[in-house]
């Protein structure tokens, strides 16, 4: 069995500061999270960027530069940028990093769906908010969608392909795995895929041993096991580590990080280091060695992080 990939998203864009501490969203602090979980295991990282003054999303290059520059400087972990964005960007505004930055990586949603997390709500009164942003924007999320459409997903292959820049492949759905086909077939895309098993998201698949599974016969089906790697994306906790020990025994890889799921232990409010700790101890009791970063490149066939644009 090949060797692990182990993905830390630190920040995302739908966790809220009032619901952990631990949530970075200043870009030193984003950068300094990205370089600790690099030291404690982590393959990769997965960057969203934050307002730093209230930890609301953006988009903003300056801020994803700074991030990026920070972490190269002293880390060479694979460096993944998000074109998900957040509730109310612009698919032109998700899409403005690659360009930008020509990482060697960045995520690419393969369709679009209604994607909420308005039922943590309940979980809080108006006053336990830290910062006035979120309440509406957690209660707002009931009625977003998160937009890609056909021609979104054209224009992000052909820029990516133009910035030899790798997709992450995020598919939260069966449909979703079939839509990757049909932009195969079309000449947009090329296998071998990265692919991201998305589970757990309201609005989409559910986070169950029973539909990683069938992700993983459709994409067996769709594009044959040679012809594409997989890593699993468990939203909230336990789901995160029940479908990390999964990917870990089926040969796919793991994602962990305060983007999907905020616990270590359930109550226990977790660092994105204590997150990629666990998964460590995870690969190491089932005896699968984890890859460093170059590993990582020669297996997904990056471009290196010399051929960056920062």
């Amino acid at each position: 069995m090949e060797k692990l990939i182990i993905t830390a998203a630190l920040t995302g864009s739908i966790t809220v500061p009032t619901q952990t501490k631990y949530l970075p969203y200043t870009p030193e602090a984003i950068a300094a999270d990205a370089i600790a979980c690099a030291k404690a295991g982590a393959t990769a990282v997965h960057i969203h960027v934050r307002d730093p003054q209230d930890g609301h999303p953006t988009s903003d290059p300056e801020l994803f530069g700074e991030v990026v520059k920070r972490i190269k400087a002293e880390s060479n972990v694979i460096v993944g940028l998000t074109t998900g964005g957040a509730m109310g960007m612009t698919p032109q505004e998700r899409l403005r990093v690659v360009p930008l930055f020509q990482p060697e990586l960045a995520s690419f949603n393969l369709g679009s769906i209604n994607f909420s997390m308005h039922p943590a709500a309940r979980h809080f009164k108006p006053e336990d908010y830290r910062f006035e942003w979120e309440q509406a924007y957690v209660e707002g999320t009931k009625d977003f969608i998160l937009r890609n459409t056909f021609g979104d997903m054209e224009a992000f292959a052909q820029t990516m392909q133009a910035n030899n820049t790798r997709p992450e492949f995020e598919a939260y759905d069966v449909g979703h795995l079939s839509n990757l086909r049909f932009l195969q077939r079309s000449g947009l895309v090329k296998a071998p895929h990265w692919i991201q098993f998305v589970l757990g998201v309201l609005g989409a698949l559910a986070v169950t041993p029973e539909d990683l599974l069938v992700m993983k016969a459709t994409a067996d089906r769709l594009f044959g096991p040679d012809n594409y790697r997989w890593s699993v994306i468990g939203v909230g906790y336990p789901a995160e580590f029940n479908m990390a020990a999964m990917a870990i025994m089926m040969g796919g890889h793991v994602r962990v990080g305060l983007e999907d799921n905020i616990f270590v232990r359930r109550g226990v409010l977790a660092t994105n280091v204590q997150l990629v700790e666990k998964a460590v101890r995870l690969a190491n009791e089932f005896e699968r060695e984890v890859a460093t970063p170059d590993e990582a490149r020669a297996m997904l066939g990056l471009k290196g992080r010399e051929a960056v644009n920062y």
